[in-house]
């Protein structure tokens, strides 16, 4: 157990059985895919939570054991609320495949505001931020109006902004959560100044605000939802987008890709998000996988 009371052999929290549609998820977890021809990074994942049949949770220590034996040989760990945070400082600590990430979750900033609790979680992931040098990573921070009103914008645009200047002054990865809110996620940087790595935490938007992030300097990172059907916006955002200014992640245990949409999520199913990115892309897999892995080191300050 860490100073803190956070145990990485323990799940911070558990991913809830039904879905956003009501209905009760496949929880099975999906076979190993085939491996890729070279290694890549998950750019971004939530190991601490749980989601499996019946909770069951995948460890670290085995998760990040099937990713390397598909080619996923590097994760970058995300907290998104506290004990999140001090979940992902330890493990990156304990397993030298991880990074770190610690912010707070837009969607965490209007119920901290309204306890009277925001400044001081966000002086605790400052404090977080400097533990180690494996945390790499401001984020995920953003804006999310897909779950929050507008009563609740004006303490993520605070939170947000605190975030922003944390990474420029600690010198860390900008790591954006961006839901419905494209227009202000820009303006908000534009007048707060642009770190000088920033990532598009699973990249939502269309082709020209693929453009716009790229034109500030972002890393746009895609999950499995380029995968899905329904998703040919994204795919075309993602025709745009310069080879050296994409990422690929998963949001484990969320945004599983096709064939195994709505199942638990975890590294090691990156092979499906790659071979899909690479067919739109209209180049090898080979190819593909060396440029992610290029740009991992770059967007999170060099290799680990």
């Amino acid at each position: 157990m860490s100073a803190d009371g956070v145990e990485v052999d323990r799940p911070t929290r558990e991913r809830a059985a039904i879905g956003e549609d009501g209905r009760s998820r496949d929880r099975r977890r999906p076979a190993l895919p085939d491996p890729l021809p070279m290694s890549v990074v998950d750019a971004h994942c939530h190991l601490d939570i749980a989601d499996g049949e019946d909770g069951a949770w995948l460890s670290p220590a085995e998760a990040i054991r099937m990713a390397s034996s598909v080619g996923v040989t590097r994760i970058v760990q995300v907290g998104c609320d506290l004990p999140g945070a001090v979940w992902a400082v330890e493990a990156a600590e304990q397993y030298p495949n991880l990074i770190a990430g610690v912010a707070l979750h837009p969607n965490e900033a209007p119920k901290l505001k309204a306890a009277g609790e925001l400044d001081s979680a966000l002086a605790e992931i400052e404090r977080l931020a400097q533990t180690s040098d494996k945390v790499r990573v401001i984020g995920e921070t953003g804006l999310d109006y897909f779950r929050t009103g507008e009563d609740g914008r004006a303490a993520q645009h605070e939170s947000f902004a605190a975030h922003i200047e944390l990474a420029k002054r600690l010198d860390k990865t900008l790591m954006i959560h961006d839901r419905d809110a494209h227009d202000d996620i820009l303006k908000i940087l534009d007048r707060e100044g642009v770190p000088d790595r920033l990532v598009m935490h699973c990249f939502s938007g269309d082709t020209e605000f693929a453009r716009k992030c790229v034109e500030r300097g972002a890393f746009l990172s895609f999950a499995g939802v380029v995968t899905f059907k329904n998703a040919q916006s994204l795919r075309d955002a993602l025709a745009v987008t310069p080879l050296d200014r994409i990422l690929v992640e998963t949001d484990a245990p969320y945004l599983t890709p096709s064939p195994h949409r709505g199942q638990p999520n975890a590294s090691y199913l990156i092979p499906h998000t790659a071979r899909k990115m690479a067919g739109v892309l209209n180049i090898s897999v080979a190819e593909l996988c060396g440029a992610l892995s290029d740009n991992a080191d770059r967007a999170f300050g060099g290799s680990w």
